[in-house]
């Protein structure tokens, strides 16, 4: 049995603290019984992967159109989070079948997400065939065996952190982006052929569609 967390919308400091609390108490009581949850975030945020430089954001212009920042728990590169849904899921490592090895943990954990997104007709797999770009701030121009793609294009990007003998895996999914938007603030040319959204595949899901698949 897996614990379900409903959707729900926090500002980027709540939902990095739920996270954290809900790997603190799994830590704390011992559990067996995986937690996944859903959510979004209002307003629009930035995070930064927990020992990613802060030099190349610039507070002012993020002060300025109203986004958060915050840190995560997870490393990688910064993210903005805006029009997507973000999944978290909480686990024992002893509960995967390969879950002392990284690279499968991330793969049994996102065969979830594969699944769920196989019932609305997208079928996804694994990046990570691409040479990873380190010059790159924005975590989604960044190719990984954590990433979920659809034709070849990321629209999951996920990350991990691991903490007395369980894992927190979280990742973004891609409902819509702002190609502008990401451009001001990560100060580096958007590539659309590297990275899609929901919107893009199929325009006739809505984001409560995806929640509601997501949700079974």
């Amino acid at each position: 049995m897996v614990r379900f967390i409903p959707y729900s919308v926090c500002s980027g400091e709540d939902n990095m603290r739920i996270d954290n609390e809900l790997l603190e108490k799994a830590i704390k009581n011992q559990s067996k019984e995986p937690v996944f949850r859903l959510y979004g975030w209002k307003p629009a945020c930035i995070s930064l992967g927990k020992n990613q430089q802060d030099s190349f954001i610039d507070k002012q212009f993020l002060k300025d159109t109203g986004i958060d920042m915050v840190r995560r728990l997870t490393g990688g590169r910064a993210l903005l989070h805006d029009d997507e849904i973000t999944y978290s899921y909480i686990c024992p490592v002893d509960y995967l079948n390969h879950g002392e090895n990284v690279v499968k943990s991330y793969i049994e954990i996102s065969q979830i997400l594969i699944d769920k997104f196989y019932k609305i007709g997208i079928e996804l797999d694994f990046g990570g065939g691409k040479k990873v770009n380190t010059k790159f701030d924005y975590c989604m121009l960044i190719s990984t065996g954590a990433d979920l793609c659809y034709r070849g294009k990321k629209l999951i990007g996920s990350a991990q952190c691991r903490k007395q003998g369980y894992i927190l895996q979280h990742g973004s999914i891609l409902y819509d982006y702002d190609k502008e938007l990401l451009e001001k603030i990560f100060h580096e040319t958007v590539d659309t052929s590297e990275i899609t959204s929901i919107k893009e595949i199929n325009p006739d899901i809505t984001k409560e569609d995806l929640i509601e698949v997501l949700s079974c």
